[in-house]
């Protein structure tokens, strides 16, 4: 499969029996939405609910970290993903967070995934079939390992202060990033990590949902000082968006790595540094 794929082509590989489909909707308390519940009142026939909130670190004070590749695992089976499995990935949230599900399943192992593009709000547009209720898929076996070179920790982070060794992009809105607007968790600094660009999520995408692509997309890392040919890092507030900009890199053929502590681990830390204001363009 390709990294994205159409909804005329999921449309077509429906009845393919490696071919799962998941619902990897997920939404911010302020959103005041239940996504589990949204899914079970419509969703692409035979799609499985992938819990964002729930297939993290619960342990962790920090939101949305990854799990334990175990635990993972255990989700995956469950879900009806294992070995061999083509895995399609859809959302219906302002986040777009199925980057975020493609993002960690490439963490732990998955080989053939991709996004289904303009989501859930492009095949319902075009009128094509829904399904309600829960699916219920056999078990399959998930081969678990963790790729860490898709991973940086707050250590890593800091040390790539000094040698500037990743680009560090930014997807949060320019206000959370200049520290105009102050950051909405508690005890937690506004700004950015110093040297880093700011790419919006929000620009990665036209008016209908859809991923912007080729030359166009290009543009957006460019116009920031980005260097595609060059090693990424992505961070955002807690993790979610970031996986937007990694995923929209790799449209481009650049394997970025993500951050998971982002702004909410980053900003609370009295010991590291932050910048107010605009980006140094093209700096680390």
């Amino acid at each position: 499969m390709d990294l994205l794929v159409t909804t005329e082509w999921l449309a077509s590989e429906l009845q393919a029996s490696d071919l799962r489909v998941v619902d990897a909707t997920y939404f911010l308390p302020e959103h005041g939405r239940d996504a589990a519940a949204e899914y079970e009142a419509a969703h692409i026939p035979g799609a499985v609910f992938m819990d964002l909130a729930e297939i993290a670190d619960l342990s962790s004070p920090l939101p949305n970290m990854l799990p334990a590749p175990e635990k993972f695992a255990s989700r995956m089976q469950s879900l009806g993903l294992g070995d061999g499995s083509r895995v399609v990935l859809y959302d219906n949230s302002p986040l777009h967070t199925s980057a975020r599900a493609w993002w960690m399943l490439k963490v732990f192992g998955a080989h053939d995934v991709a996004i289904l593009d303009g989501g859930l709000a492009k095949w319902r547009a075009e009128g094509r079939a829904l399904a309600s209720g829960k699916e219920s898929l056999r078990h399959r076996h998930f081969t678990i390992w963790a790729d860490d070179a898709r991973v940086r920790t707050l250590d890593q982070m800091k040390a790539n202060l000094d040698s500037r060794a990743e680009q560090v992009i930014d997807a949060r809105s320019p206000a959370r990033f200049t520290g105009e607007e102050p950051d909405p968790r508690p005890a937690t600094h506004a700004g950015h990590i110093p040297g880093s660009a700011n790419i919006h999520y929000q620009t990665l995408f036209n008016e209908d949902g859809s991923w912007k692509q080729g030359e166009e997309l290009r543009a957006i890392y460019e116009s920031a000082g980005v260097d595609l040919a060059k090693p990424l890092v992505a961070t955002c507030g807690s993790g979610i968006t970031a996986a937007v900009l990694v995923f929209g890199a790799q449209l481009l053929g650049n394997t970025a790595s993500l951050y998971d502590g982002s702004w909410a681990e980053w900003g609370a830390d009295r010991s590291t540094p932050k910048a107010m204001g605009a980006a140094t363009v093209g700096a680390a």
